[in-house]
């Protein structure tokens, strides 16, 4: 096999751009200070409004920076640190000194993906409690949480969304969890996830999937799509934060 060599791609101006204006945010700018006009940057950095909508929408798509109507584009505060972990992360069936707000509660047929995944048969019955993660007041993730009904015999049969969410959680937590494994992946969200995130389809997110077992099976899978633009995940008794920036084009979560 003959040496192969290396094609230098060249650097897209508005990628180029984008450096030189974090380097300036650094440098000359705090959190929350109004960046100057697109005229004024135009101007300075001698490129054309095109060239610097372009950078300007990348470093907004990487949390860098905020757009308010009537006021301009600011300089973003940094990443939250978010806890995930057995007990910040709102263990299944126990929420206590998280704010976690009950969206819906659906009980359905499982798909084949949600079946393989749930280790189940396709056609079984699943309970789904949908729930928000708001950190100071925002919306940070929205996650799913499916119970093979077939594991929560004792549910009581409610027709209040709430009260059946909560039934679903009580019951979790009587089974016992007694292990979690966890993963997380870049993604990008759907309509429904970025509805409920109040951001526009596509945008880059955390996605973390949690298996919760209890005696010796699977109990129940929980899939949380974290703002990518606004958290970082930390993990651990230590609190070690882990950060991933957001891409410039995510793939899609699964």
């Amino acid at each position: 096999m003959g040496q192969g060599t290396l094609t230098a791609v060249a650097e897209p101006k508005y990628w180029h751009l984008r450096t030189v204006l974090l380097r300036t945010m650094d440098a000359e700018f705090s959190t929350g200070q109004v960046m100057p006009n697109e005229r004024e940057l135009s101007a300075r950095f001698g490129v054309a409004r095109a060239t610097l909508r372009q950078a300007l929408d990348q470093l907004e798509l990487e949390g860098r920076l905020v757009r308010r109507r009537g006021i301009g584009t600011l300089v973003a505060a940094p990443r939250v640190g978010i806890p995930v972990g057995d007990r910040e992360s709102g263990r299944a069936g126990s929420a206590r000194g998280q704010e976690w707000k009950v969206v819906d509660c659906t009980t359905a047929t499982a798909s084949a993906a949600l079946a393989r995944t749930l280790g189940i048969a396709e056609g079984e019955q699943v309970h789904t409690v949908r729930r928000l993660r708001i950190v100071q007041g925002v919306t940070v993730a929205a996650e799913s949480l499916h119970v093979p009904a077939a594991g929560l015999p004792h549910l009581a049969v409610v027709v209040d969304e709430n009260d059946r969410a909560r039934g679903v959680l009580r019951q979790l937590e009587r089974l016992g969890v007694d292990g979690e494994s966890r993963s997380v992946e870049l993604g990008v969200a759907e309509s429904a996830e970025a509805a409920l995130l109040e951001r526009p389809p596509g945008t880059p997110v955390l996605v973390v999937t949690t298996q919760y077992a209890a005696a010796g099976r699977l109990a129940a899978v929980g899939v949380a799509t974290y703002r990518a633009d606004t958290c970082k995940l930390t993990f651990g008794e230590s609190g070690a934060a882990v950060q991933v920036a957001a891409p410039a084009a995510a793939t899609a979560a699964s």
